[in-house]
């Protein structure tokens, strides 16, 4: 073979790898250069700031703002120019929903003058590098203080909780409840039109909906995604039976005997699940394993 077609191949192998990357990465890998986020009131004190990762949401009280998840760490300066719009009050409490770096990523930057909350198995997986793909960078800092089931933060005369209601999305999400407000925030409990689940981190399909029934047992009206809009009770309700009838077709093909590479194309063409989606490459694989 020629050293101008090795060349040749060579260079074309280089730009298909680099294309898959771009296509299923963007939510999770860090883009270096600042994007524009937009701030929406959510309910009297509460905000969410949207864009460039998970949705992050601002509560204010007389004695400083939680923050609940971080985005990357380039959206460390627009997410305090956007709290300094609607706020004097200094960020003092960040709680992640999980450990992926498009939620957790700006732990690094206000870890100097903020305390981060996470579940201990948030921590740990930050600490393993358990993000596939090698798309969680060296650098990433876990919380400082972490907790197993639920804990609280009281500010300001406010509160906020954060409670671990099993398995899903990770081995370690937590969903944020603001009970004043009848608000939550779920991480990528919710999140998009369809599940990501986290194998390498310890997600699991079966448990997500027995999760999100735990979720659904709380006294909320508002929810604040992991990413897309802001929703009400009944389209949480939706989401999880969405999950359920995903998982049970699924389910029903690995039983007839399906191969990985079928039920990979059967989620390309009714879920929508592109070929090098990242849900593709982290998803299917540990369906195919959980639902022998």
């Amino acid at each position: 073979m020629s050293r101008t077609l090795i060349a040749r191949i060579s260079a074309c192998v280089l730009f298909i790898t680099l294309a898959c990357i771009a296509y299923w990465q963007p939510a999770y890998t860090q883009n270096n250069a600042p994007a524009k986020l937009k701030l929406n009131k959510v309910k009297d004190d509460l905000y969410e700031i949207e864009g460039d990762g998970g949705n992050v949401a601002v509560y204010i009280t007389d004695e400083g703002v939680i923050l609940i998840d971080d985005k990357f760490d380039q959206d460390h300066q627009s997410i305090v120019d956007n709290v300094k719009s609607v706020t004097n009050q200094p960020i003092k409490y960040i709680i992640n929903t999980h450990y992926h770096q498009d939620h957790s990523g700006g732990n690094g930057k206000f870890l100097p003058t903020a305390e981060i909350i996470s579940t201990a198995m948030a921590r740990t997986n930050i600490l393993e590098h358990k993000q596939l793909g090698n798309v969680q960078p060296p650098d990433v800092v876990p919380a400082r203080i972490t907790f197993t089931t639920e804990t609280a933060v009281h500010l300001g005369g406010k509160e906020v909780r954060a409670i671990f209601l099993g398995r899903g999305h990770t081995n370690g999400d937590a969903v944020i409840y603001f009970p004043a407000l009848r608000v939550i925030h779920t991480g990528d409990l919710m999140a998009g039109t369809s599940p990501l689940i986290d194998y390498n981190g310890g997600g699991s399909v079966v448990e997500w909906t027995k999760t999100l029934d735990n979720a659904l047992k709380l006294d909320f009206d508002t929810v604040i995604p992991g990413h897309g809009a802001i929703t009400n009770k009944a389209g949480l309700l939706t989401y999880r039976n969405n999950i359920e009838k995903m998982r049970t077709r699924v389910s029903g093909l690995i039983h007839e005997g399906k191969g990985q590479a079928e039920v990979a194309k059967f989620m390309e063409t009714e879920y929508k699940w592109a070929p090098n989606s990242i849900q593709q490459q982290w998803s299917v694989p540990g369906m195919f394993q959980e639902l022998k």
